[in-house]
């Protein structure tokens, strides 16, 4: 059977499963393992990045908000060359907020920052590491993507290197988990349960994450009308709706309508429709005092609920992790990233910190000075 009809059955088996609502015997029947392959399809040339001797998009079976098996998209891309003995080491990237909308998934689009993305990520392929891409749960696939669920895009990061290796048997099993932005979150959280969600046949030996936002569950803490009275950057108030978004996704029994004023609620709504280059243009000037109707603490054990659901661990790694950040950098402010590696430190955790006199996108590209040295040496 040829590649395209088996991606053609694999689609008809998902559409089959998801959209009849897993109900029939056959749908029973359906391996939903995490990192099991649904789909195979050529990636669109034009987002091969450079350096690329092979790339495809790919489905994937992975673990939702509520621990049940979910689809991701995303994509993989194998350098030019011939592998090493063992196959070629993996790069697990996580991606930057590009947004929640399904027309935003990077396999589809592209990443949001296409100018610095594909250099960095060009950079490791020229580097003789093949990249297992996810776009996370939701993004391309059924419901609203999570935004920084740290566990659901842990699971999304893992189970995406277990497919291409499914599909691609010139991929290594060592692999490490690199991200940026949201996907910094996502690569440090990852960090953490790596060894665990990806068992005996993955060799995972470590993580590198830039511009993490970490800590930002406490910014949320004092939310609510009036809070704050007025407008943030255009990028702030678009991660805002996003938070709000995802956590409207993930807990519906929290029914974060029901805190939001009619403009909130038009915010959010209109966020989830926008990736996030036109969300922070068309958004831009919102006040997220006039979002809410009743304050967000009201919400039972609301720290709890926000901390399980976006904060980054401090402690239970068990590989070295890199944090990279730049200390101009506004969208995720430096101190972010100092008070989790301070909290590490102090619970012993194996984190080296590297800071950059640049911005959140500089600070990406800046860091590779350091980060390919560490990640080479985990690989040895």
């Amino acid at each position: 059977m040829s590649t395209l009809s088996r991606s053609l059955v694999a689609v008809c088996a998902t559409a089959s499963l998801v959209f009849a609502g897993a109900t029939t015997a056959f749908a029973d029947e359906v391996d939903r393992t995490p990192g099991t392959v649904v789909a195979v399809e050529e990636l669109a040339p034009e987002l091969w990045l450079p350096g690329t001797a092979e790339a495809k998009r790919i489905t994937y079976w992975t673990v939702g908000s509520d621990n049940r098996p979910a689809l991701s998209t995303g994509a993989f891309f194998v350098p030019e060359g011939t592998a090493p003995e063992g196959g070629w080491p993996v790069i697990g990237w996580a991606h930057g907020t590009s947004g929640v909308d399904d027309a935003c998934a990077p396999s589809l689009v592209g990443p949001a920052d296409p100018e610095r993305d594909r250099q960095y990520l060009g950079a490791w392929l020229g580097q003789g590491y093949a990249i297992a891409a996810t776009d996370y749960v939701g993004l391309g696939t059924p419901g609203i993507m999570p935004y920084l669920d740290g566990k659901v895009s842990a699971h999304s990061v893992v189970d995406s290197v277990k497919a291409s290796r499914a599909v691609d048997a010139s991929l290594s099993d060592k692999w490490v988990v690199v991200g940026q932005s949201q996907g910094g979150g996502a690569a440090i959280t990852t960090a953490r349960y790596a060894t665990e969600y990806g068992g005996p046949e993955l060799d995972y030996r470590g993580a590198v994450g830039t511009g993490v936002p970490a800590n930002i569950e406490l910014a949320l803490l004092p939310l609510g009308p009036g809070v704050l009275p007025v407008s943030a950057s255009k990028a702030l108030t678009t991660y805002l709706l996003y938070i709000l978004s995802g956590l409207r996704e993930a807990h519906p029994e929290v029914d974060i309508d029901s805190y939001l004023t009619e403009e909130g609620r038009r915010a959010v709504d209109k966020a989830e429709t926008l990736c996030v280059i036109e969300a922070e243009e068309e958004l831009d000037g919102l006040v997220s005092g006039d979002l809410f109707s009743r304050p967000l603490n009201q919400i039972p054990n609301y720290y709890g609920l926000l901390n399980d659901y976006m904060g980054v661990p401090t402690s239970g790694y068990d590989r070295p992790v890199f944090i990279g950040q730049g200390l101009t950098d506004v969208d995720v402010p430096a101190p972010a990233a100092l008070s989790l590696v301070a909290q590490m430190k102090l619970n012993g955790q194996d984190v080296r910190l590297h800071t950059y006199p640049t911005d959140h996108s500089g600070a990406l590209l800046q860091s590779q000075a350091d980060s390919i040295p560490f990640v080479k040496q985990l690989f040895e």
